[in-house]
């Protein structure tokens, strides 16, 4: 009872005002009041948020404070850049003259590894290199006009842009570009050629289908809008991007529907994006923490993907994804609960198959949570519930096994967890053999030892298998770990420790919000026409509004009804006589 007392207490209740979501009569969302000190708009105490609390705002991350302008001197400028990096060794600088202004030297400056060097040859070296080019710089004229007359009438391939301060030339050099020093003006040229070696588009390793788009989001963040432009190519689709990171300037993407996608929804994900302040951005998975909504929850209010079909879907549906340069799997917002049990495979077959499958996996879900404490609780409590045969033979199993039911499901499922974790972390070559071949080895010989019955191993290996249904691991995740209070739960208090957990999750579950829409929508609330979609799979044709997150007056998204053809049909059908 205290376990029950303190967990209510640890969830924040629904009526806070930093979870307070304004829906109309139908359960639609409509907006989200703001919590204090810079807490979520749209549900959660933003604990995940790292933000300016001091009440002055911090200065735009990936952009130096200072501005300290550039010398006159050639020689000067290529000192400054070099002394900031520290004369790195990936730092090149080629110095070259122009035959048709044999007064004025040039230098080139670009980081190796994040240019595209054959593109630095060809469009800036050569060119400024050769005569014909230079002629549009006569001698005699002065060094600071020249500048101008390179970026309109010689390097014309690609983007420039003039640079006047070292701060800005230290950050185009940091974005993959080429830097062009020009000795006795003030000004430095900066040419794009990012490049380098990046992986290709390949099939997706964690969201396999068997039918279905096989490719995946990759590293470059340019190449996963591409992917994204190629499904959706209207004008409606918008991109912003900003750095974030004081050390990394990391590129984040925010992509978004105009007309589709609620603004407010918007509104919320951009000002939690620009207040999160930290050294560096890696990977989306830093992003999710800083963005979410609750941080003390095990279940995710985020999907990450790596797909584009199902960004691409997400997004015609009134969500938001969020990109990040350098990693391969998006975010993908506001999502519910359901959603995490939906595959992007589910749209591409039939929605009889598609509605299975989903029901499929949410009891696999309901397995890895129960299974074992079910276990647990009966063969420790309520032997009873079983008919005699059955409790005569696992009787007959447990005779000599040293330890309670509780210890013994503790053990095995500890050790499936370490074999799994090895199996993730060996080569792949060997990986699956050794979790495949350490489970038979030891759960046979953890049996002919006496120290745990067949039938646990049965229960913990079913569980496991079941822990894999689940299309988002992370949601799978959250089973993982949340078993083991279940387990814990039923081996102090039987099927009431069991019911006791089960009603705490859902009243933390009816708590939980993904930026303003309630976890467990369109079901509590509830949301007429948005079950169409959820635990069941409904006929294409019967889906004819967006969900409801998704902008007032813009829900429609196809045509009402069957199609003519198809309803000319059934009437024929109907007219027949048998």
């Amino acid at each position: 009872m205290a376990l029950i007392v303190f967990s209510i207490s640890w969830i924040k209740p629904l009526s806070s005002a930093q979870n307070k979501v304004i829906l109309d009569k139908g359960g639609v969302f409509l907006s989200a009041s703001k919590g204090k000190k810079g807490g979520s708009a749209a549900g959660g105490s933003g604990g995940g948020r790292q933000g300016n609390s001091s009440g002055t705002k911090p200065p735009p991350l990936g952009r130096r404070v200072t501005a300290t302008p550039l010398s006159l001197s050639l020689a000067v400028n290529a000192h400054a850049i070099r002394k900031q990096f520290s004369d790195s060794a990936d730092l090149r600088l080629r110095m070259t003259a122009s035959p048709a202004a044999p007064g004025i030297r040039l230098a080139v400056l670009y980081l190796q590894g994040i240019v595209d060097e054959n593109n630095i040859r060809e469009n800036i070296l050569d060119k400024l290199q050769s005569a014909s080019a230079i002629e549009v710089a006569p001698r005699g004229s002065k060094a600071g006009d020249i500048c101008s007359r390179l970026r309109s009438e010689v390097i014309t391939s690609g983007l420039t842009e003039s640079v006047t301060t070292l701060e800005r030339a230290l950050d185009a050099l940091l974005l993959g570009c080429c830097l062009v020093l020009i000795d006795g003006s003030g000004e430095v040229l900066a040419a794009e050629a990012s490049g380098g070696s990046v992986r290709a588009i390949a099939e997706p390793t964690s969201q396999t289908v068997i039918r279905g788009p096989q490719q995946g989001f990759t590293e470059s963040l340019s190449t996963s809008i591409g992917q994204i432009r190629r499904i959706i190519r209207s004008e409606q689709l918008i991109v912003e991007t900003q750095r974030i990171g004081r050390q990394t300037c990391t590129e984040v993407s925010l992509i978004y529907m105009k007309g589709t996608a609620r603004p407010e929804m918007v509104d919320e994900a951009r000002r939690r994006l620009s207040e999160i302040d930290v050294d560096g951005i890696v990977d989306s998975g830093y992003i999710e923490e800083y963005i979410q909504d609750k941080t003390f929850t095990f279940f995710p209010t985020l999907i990450s993907s790596e797909r584009p079909d199902q960004a691409a879907a997400y997004l015609l549906e009134g969500h938001f994804a969020i990109i990040v340069d350098g990693s391969p799997f998006a975010l993908l917002a506001p999502v519910t609960f359901f959603r995490f049990f939906q595959s992007p495979e589910d749209y591409y077959q039939r929605f009889d198959i598609a509605s299975f499958l989903r029901i499929i996996r949410m009891s696999a879900f309901l397995i890895t949570l129960h299974l074992p404490a079910i276990y647990i609780a009966i063969t420790t409590f309520h032997q009873e519930m079983m008919p005699t045969n059955l409790l005569i033979s696992l009787s007959a199993q447990r005779e000599g096994v040293p330890f309670p039911a509780l210890v013994e499901a503790l053990i095995m499922e500890l050790t499936f967890e370490v074999l799994r974790e090895a199996g993730v972390r060996m080569p792949k070559v060997i990986g699956p053999a050794i979790s495949i071949v350490g489970a038979l080895v030891i759960g046979t010989a953890t049996v002919q030892a006496g120290l745990v019955s067949a039938a646990m191993v049965i229960i913990v290996a079913f569980t496991a298998i079941s822990s894999f249904v689940a299309p988002q691991m992370n949601i799978a995740n959250a089973a993982r770990l949340m078993r083991f209070l279940f387990m814990i739960s039923a081996g102090m208090f039987g099927f009431f420790g069991i019911i006791s957990i089960d009603l705490i999750l859902i009243i933390h579950l009816a708590g939980l919000h993904s930026f303003g829409v309630p976890y467990l929508s369109p079901m509590a609330p509830w949301i007429k026409g948005s079950w169409r979609d959820t635990i069941l799979r409904m006929p294409r044709w019967s889906m004819k509004l967006r969900p409801a997150i998704a902008q007032d007056g813009n829900r429609k998204r196809q045509a009402s009804g069957q199609p003519e053809d198809q309803q000319k049909v059934d009437q024929q059908l109907k007219g027949q006589k048998p």
